[in-house]
């Protein structure tokens, strides 16, 4: 088998209505690229890790992990990209709202472009009312407190080069901030339309409480962060080149 590529990340909690229809959606959509799909059972109730266990025996690009107790979204993504064997990381929220179509075009992208991340802007966002109108209040304050240029870091969708986020800072609650906490790194970050869907299944897990107070303590400590880093700071050799032994071409 070719080495991965691309992982493809799901955080999924008490979401096994949605589950099936979204892994068999990923595998329509990424014939054509080396991947693997990463379902961290982020402490589910409902059947979620039964459902995963039979799926694993059967898909051989599933790999499936389980919380014991719900340690939230951000760690599940971040103990996922650890175990990712392929280049980029794309991360999708397990209740169907977010269109694996489009992970194919953000790929595609990144493999033609200089960017070390691309978050999906949902511009037509299929949500009731006062979800829509908390996530706007939220991305209004992060962006004016933050500056990151990124118009809905609350989509799930994004394409992410893994050694880049491996080198973030972990802290619950990180996934809201990652195109801040990469540019602070001195990386490239850009926004995509990508489409949004109604949920099907299920109820959201999040709501104002969660996309707005709690979230400006979080704001403040990546402001302290990015205040502190000194990155990217230019490193140069002292010189152009070591000297060789020309035979053996090793350095003296």
């Amino acid at each position: 088998m070719r080495p991965k590529t691309l992982s493809v990340i799901i955080p999924a909690k008490d979401e096994v209505e949605n589950l099936p229809t979204l892994l068999d959606e990923i595998d329509q959509a990424l014939v054509s690229i080396e991947y693997e799909i990463i379902v961290i059972d982020d402490g589910s109730i409902d059947n979620t890790q039964n459902w995963l266990e039979n799926e694993t025996r059967k898909n051989p690009r599933l790999r499936a992990y389980r919380h014991h107790k719900s340690s939230g979204q951000s760690t599940s993504i971040w103990q996922a990209a650890r175990l990712a064997e392929g280049d980029w990381l794309a991360t999708i929220d397990a209740d169907g709202q977010n269109d694996p179509a489009d992970i194919p075009i953000l790929y595609q992208y990144a493999s033609t472009n200089t960017v070390t991340i691309i978050a999906g802007h949902r511009n037509k966002r299929r949500d009731i009312w006062h979800k829509r109108f908390s996530s706007k209040i939220a991305n209004r304050v992060r962006s004016m407190l933050l500056k990151d240029s990124t118009p809905d870091t609350g989509c799930g969708l994004k394409l992410i080069n893994r050694n880049a986020f491996l080198k973030l800072p972990y802290f619950n609650h990180m996934h809201r901030f990652i195109p801040a906490l990469i540019q602070a790194q001195g990386g490239t970050c850009i926004s995509m339309n990508v489409n949004h869907r109604e949920r099907q299944n299920g109820h959201s897990h999040y709501g104002l409480h969660d996309r707005l107070w709690a979230g400006i303590i979080d704001i403040l400590g990546v402001m302290w962060l990015r205040r502190r880093s000194r990155l990217p700071a230019n490193l140069m050799p002292l010189v152009d080149s070591y000297p060789t032994d020309n035979d053996s071409g090793k350095h003296v």
